[in-house]
């Protein structure tokens, strides 16, 4: 087993035996396996495990070609996979939008207040006054029936066609520098334009995300690909590792999320 670890972080060590055995009951009982909604970081995990298996399918959707969580479907090769397949349910929330304002973080948050879990629903799209969300099936009946404030905001639910899911893409904009080293705090230094004296404490406190998941140490190191979010600050990603200068400094390439 250590062949597969050496690849991976240990704290997705977990995950990553949780998907074997996901490939483990799909070949054993040869019948589809469903997952809860993955972050990005997680899908690249299940790709490279499932990969493309003699006897194995593996297929992911979150509503759109630009949805950012998704369900994956770890099926047989005699199985047809439809888009029924990944039991989603799609929302638009109606509210008073001439007297209140509601952000991402505020239906994230009132998703928590009910005790929704994370992994039981997938993006929210924010754009402008229209907000939307998109939960599986299992627990479509318990969020309408608890979901009825957001803030201090009374909401309504409403059901929507796939189709009419807002589209918003991610967009990057694109910087280059050069680090001492790609340590989590000298990038997030870095990318934010702080001071690593200012970013450590921020990650010790637990205010830094590195691939969706809160991190608190300072020295871990960072790949090519990895996405982070600083709290109050925004999302970003480390776009690519560009070798190292004269001076032995890193160049890299990376994001911030408009």
């Amino acid at each position: 087993m250590m062949s597969i670890y050496q690849h991976y972080r240990p704290e997705e060590h977990e995950f990553v035996d949780r998907t074997v055995r996901w490939k483990a009951e799909v070949i054993e009982r040869y019948s589809p396996k469903l997952t809860d909604f993955l972050d990005p970081r997680e899908q690249e995990i299940v790709r490279n495990i499932v990969g493309n298996d003699a006897g194995i399918r593996l297929s992911m959707w979150g509503g759109s070609s630009y949805s950012e969580r998704k369900r994956a479907l770890i099926y047989p090769d005699y199985y047809e996979a439809g888009s029924n397949d990944y039991q989603l349910v799609y929302y638009d929330i109606t509210y008073p939008s001439k007297f209140s304002t509601i952000e991402h973080r505020d239906v994230l948050g009132a998703l928590m207040n009910i005790g929704v879990k994370r992994s039981k629903y997938g993006d929210i799209l924010v754009q402008d006054h229209q907000v939307q969300f998109v939960c599986a099936e299992e627990i479509s009946g318990f969020i309408e029936m608890n979901l009825t404030k957001i803030g201090k905001t009374g909401v309504k639910l409403k059901h929507i066609e796939e189709h009419e899911l807002a589209v918003i893409e991610a967009d990057y904009d694109e910087r280059s520098g050069t680090v001492s080293s790609l340590r989590l705090d000298v990038i997030i230094a870095e990318i934010y334009k702080l001071s690593r004296s200012k970013v450590s404490p921020l990650i010790v406190q637990g205010r830094v995300k590195l691939n969706h998941k809160i991190t608190e140490q300072t020295s871990v190191e960072v790949r090519e690909g990895d996405e982070f979010s600083l709290r109050g600050f925004g999302r970003s990603k480390l776009i690519a590792i560009e070798g190292t200068t004269k001076k032995e400094k890193w160049r890299v390439r990376y994001g911030l999320l408009k």
